[in-house]
């Protein structure tokens, strides 16, 4: 928000300097983001009055102009302006000015004619960008006085950084009302005589959705100038504020706005087709809207609506069918209270953004409608001219203002400081908050143009900020430190990350909004969660997987030329699951497991000059995730299944104990070349309450004795699965004793026969055995790898290779 000092000073009027007073807003809350003058360094530019003007003797475009700069002697000066002219007054640069950028003025000789001084338009003082001609003043500017006390520009523009929760800020009354809490000093409201009603015209107005609209007010007046010019002083202000003045009519309901923080509407009424009709939007409708745009309402957009013609959007942007012009003579003016609830999502929904908008979905105050109506209103007739019609005030249902208790010894714990109880209450006097205290508690009242407190903790943040941060002493708190145990078998979130880190891999943390593309692409989610407030227009949904942002991170590095990526994320995804009840973290319907996702793409390692360079695949990830794993690697399983992301044929499905954790496996081609990727990066999503538990170590005695290994090699037929295989020999182990000698099994080669048709392939085992108390002897072992094959021919029918 943007205001210059001497509107703000024109309300409350402290003994502070432009540095003190934004330091005293900055430390209350109000952040002052930047101070900056309302025009640039220039001297010796005074007030003039164009005399007379004749044509260049040798210059077709140039005129001479004698010029009244109040020194007693008219001055010569050379001017190419268009609108250069007799009568006017305009400023002047006299000999020896100083211009911004540092440029001085002398006299010089334009065409033979010599001039004594330079004309100036507002871009060459750096006033505005305008360069069509001359900077025109006022008729009554005296002659000869300095431009910068005429226009007073050594005044300075605020830029106050607003959070969302301070709504009663967003206006130079808001504002004021803090500077006088925190100085003091003495708030000064506009004063104004109301205007007297000579028309019984009224506009019959009907609102029909009391959730949108809680309060509407509005009025008739008839035989307006909207050809009238906008007073100096009001475009001045407007103009420093960031608003560009368009017409009277526009720029007195804007300048409302920013001085009351009060949005208004105004109506040309004679395009106003019978009455009003507040409701909720209907499926199909349209509506164009001010700035050129047409959108598509729904159910839950408010609008304004005269019979079946949409012509407003409610609390956001008025309609072209009704918007008044220079030629409008009878308008409508409207004041309404919207609920913000009804107002929040909706501009961000349809790519646009206003004044009026920004305030109501963080709330406006809704008592002093009638009150601002009647200023406005005040402001058309003295500037338009006219006549008023009646104010017609519907009140529909307004916000309950529900007291807040605030207990003056929680407040000292908080804050650290016992501010004594008298002044507490001399702050919230101060504030505007009305309250009651009984044995040390206050009960605040919260105002109408307070929306933002609702509990204890608001009520003490006010007294911290009134009383002073920097009274508050900068002490560190003191606490028990306890060390608390953690149990052996529970791997955390810090632990997992650090593992991930250790393998090489970088920490990412991204939105957990995604596009609605990367849920129906990459998770197979036609019916993903929606917000109904999104940040941006394309992070609409909640992410089921965090598969698709880490996608996004690769492509992301690759634009930039980067080779090699590897990076995760742990985070929480949100699925539908109507078994999921209502509670304290979690919302009903929605279940909101943690997973831990990784992706690698380019190559496997490093460039190096002792390895060649080989494209990351599906078995390097793998391995990075038994790592991961460690001891509960022995239990994971990977099922050749397919998953929307993931190729084909190079996917799994993460199996542990039995149970499905989650997906591995290469990005789909189609992905990859939608992303304009050379190479398909692989990635894994585990959910993390699978892996958080580990098995606690159990010591076991160590054997003393050799180990004998044995190779054993059989044809089975090509579907045969290796951990089919394995499964067999270690569920046969398990069910004999005297086979607990196998201490552990690998395949170490699998080989078919391309020569010939067959469709078996040979598949070679080797064996670790291993006695507890002896030495193995050849007959032992040897039965036990015919237990073994024994079992693999009932179960498989293969047949021992030679």
């Amino acid at each position: 928000m943007q205001f210059p000092e001497s509107w703000l000073r024109a309300f409350v009027n402290p003994d502070l300097d432009t540095d003190a007073l934004s330091h005293q807003l900055t430390m209350a809350g109000l952040e002052v983001e930047e101070t900056t003058p309302a025009a640039p360094p220039f001297s010796g530019i005074v007030v003039a009055h164009i005399v007379d003007i004749a044509a260049h003797p040798n210059a077709d475009k140039l005129r001479v102009c004698q010029v009244d700069d109040g020194s007693g002697a008219l001055l010569q000066i050379v001017c190419g302006a268009p609108n250069a002219a007799a009568g006017i007054k305009v400023p002047l640069a006299r000999v020896g000015a100083q211009l911004p950028g540092g440029m001085k003025i002398g006299t010089a000789k334009m065409r033979g004619v010599e001039s004594a001084g330079m004309l100036c338009s507002a871009r060459e003082l750096g006033l505005s960008q305008d360069h069509d001609g001359l900077l025109v003043l006022e008729a009554e500017a005296p002659i000869g006085e300095s431009l910068r006390d005429v226009l007073d520009l050594d005044d300075t523009l605020f830029t106050l950084k607003m959070t969302p929760n301070r709504a009663d800020c967003l206006s130079i009354l808001g504002v004021a009302r803090e500077v006088a809490a925190l100085t003091g000093a003495a708030l000064t409201l506009p004063t104004f005589e109301p205007v007297a009603v000579t028309l019984d015209d009224s506009l019959a107005v009907k609102v029909e959705a009391p959730d949108l609209c809680g309060r509407f007010a509005g009025r008739v007046i008839r035989g307006v100038n909207a050809k009238a010019p906008t007073p100096a002083w009001m475009k001045t202000r407007l103009e420093r504020a960031g608003q560009r003045s368009i017409s009277a009519l526009v720029d007195i309901s804007n300048y409302v706005m920013l001085e009351l923080g009060r949005p208004t509407h105004v109506f040309d009424l004679q395009r106003i087709q019978g009455g009003l009709t507040v409701r909720w939007g209907q499926p199909g409708e349209t509506l164009e809207l001010l700035n050129g745009q047409t959108v598509t309402l729904d159910t839950d957009v408010g609008v304004i609506a005269a019979g079946d013609i949409v012509e407003s959007l409610a609390g956001i942007m008025g309609g072209e069918a009704t918007s008044v012009t220079l030629d409008t003579t009878d308008i409508y003016l409207e004041g309404a209270f919207w609920w913000a609830e009804a107002i929040m999502g909706r501009p961000r929904r349809y790519k646009l953004s206003s004044e009026a908008s920004h305030r109501f979905e963080r709330g406006v105050d809704f008592q002093s409608i009638p009150e601002h109506l009647e200023f406005m209103t005040r402001l058309l007739i003295d500037i338009c001219g006219g006549q008023a019609g009646p104010l017609d005030d519907q009140i529909v249902k307004l916000p309950a203002r529900e007291p807040v208790s605030m207990r003056l010894d929680r407040c000292h714990r908080v804050l650290g400081v016992p501010v004594p109880q008298q002044e507490v209450e001399q702050i919230f006097t101060r504030l505007g908050l009305p309250f009651q205290v009984t044995d040390g508690v206050f009960v605040v009242t919260p105002p109408s143009y307070r929306f933002d407190l609702f509990i204890e903790e608001d009520l003490i943040e006010e007294v911290a900020r009134i009383y002073g941060f920097e009274r508050i002493p900068d002490l560190p708190p003191l606490a028990r430190a306890d060390m608390l145990t953690t149990p052996e078998v529970v791997r955390g979130p810090h632990a997992l990350r650090a593992a991930m880190a250790s393998l090489d891999y970088q920490e990412v943390i991204n939105f957990a909004f995604v596009e609605e593309a990367w849920e129906r692409d990459y998770a197979g989610n036609a019916d993903p969660i929606r917000l109904l407030n999104p940040i941006a227009s394309q992070l609409a949904v909640m992410r089921s997987s965090l598969i698709g942002g880490l996608l996004a991170n690769i492509v992301h590095n690759a634009n930039r030329k980067q080779s090699r990526v590897r990076v995760f994320e742990l985070g929480r995804v949100f699925i539908r699951d109507a078994n999921t009840p209502d509670g304290e973290l979690t919302v009903a319907g929605v279940s909101q497991p943690q997973y831990l996702s990784g992706a690698a793409w380019g190559p496997a390692v490093d460039e190096q000059w002792s390895l060649p360079t080989r494209q990351v695949d599906f078995y390097d990830i793998k391995k990075d995730l038994e790592t991961l794993l460690g001891a509960q690697a022995a239990k994971l399983r990977c099922v050749p299944a397919s998953y929307p992301a993931l190729h084909p044929g190079r996917s799994a499905r993460l199996e542990l104990d039995g149970k499905a954790v989650g997906w591995i496996g290469e990005i789909h081609p189609q992905w990859a070349q939608q992303s304009d990727l050379t190479h398909a990066p692989v990635v894994f999503e585990i959910d993390v309450a699978a892996i958080s538990i580990i098995p606690m170590p159990a010591p076991a005695e160590l054997s003393r004795q050799p180990i004998v290994i044995r190779d054993l090699a059989v044809w089975a037929s090509a579907d045969t699965s290796y951990q089919d295989l394995l499964n067999t020999l270690t569920q046969t182990i398990a069910s004999n004793a005297t086979l607990d000698i196998v201490k552990d099994i690998k395949l170490f080669d699998v080989w078919r026969d391309n020569s010939t048709q067959t469709s078996e392939k040979s598949m070679a085992f080797r064996f670790w055995l291993q006695g507890r108390d002896a030495t193995l002897d050849d007959r032992t072992v040897e039965q036990c790898i015919s237990c073994l094959l024994q079992a693999l021919v009932s179960e498989h029918g293969v047949r021992q290779r030679a």
